[in-house]
C-alpha cells in the first residue's frame, strides 16, 4: 500500500523540534482537513494526545504523524515539506490530488 504521506527531511526535523517543545502527553502531530478557505478545503495540523479509531499512523524519519481517517482520501500520495522563507515558515503539502489551490496556499480542492 502506498504511504499516505511522505515527509521531507525538513518536515521531519521541524516536527521533531515541535515535539520537543510539546506537552509531555503529546504523541505526535495530527494532520486533518476541514472545509473552509477560498478553494473549499484546508489542511489542519495540531498536537495529538491520543490515537483516534481509524487514524493512520505514519512513522517516517523518526517522527509520528497521525492522519485523521476523514483526511486519508484527500492526502494519498502527498509529500509534506517545511519551507523557511525570509518572513515566514510553514509546512507545505505537495498534494497530487489537488485540482485547485487558492493564491495564498491555505486551501485546496480535490
Amino acid at each position: 500500500m502506498t504511504q499516505i504521506i511522505k515527509l521531507s527531511e525538513n518536515a521531519a526535523s521541524r516536527i521533531k523540534e515541535i515535539m520537543s517543545n510539546a506537552e509531555k502527553d503529546a504523541l505526535g502531530v495530527r494532520v486533518s482537513v476541514k472545509s473552509g478557505g477560498c478553494a473549499g478545503m484546508s489542511y489542519v495540523m495540531e498536537y495529538t494526545k491520543e490515537a483516534n479509531p481509524g487514524d493512520e499512523v505514519i512513522e517516517d524519519k523518526g517522527v509520528k504523524v497521525y492522519i485523521d481517517s476523514a483526511a486519508i482520501l484527500y492526502l494519498l500520495g502527498t509529500e509534506m515539506d517545511y519551507k523557511k522563507e525570509e518572513f515566514s515558515s510553514s509546512f507545505v503539502f505537495n498534494n497530487p490530488n489537488e485540482t485547485e489551490r487558492c493564491g495564498c496556499g491555505e486551501s485546496f480542492k480535490v
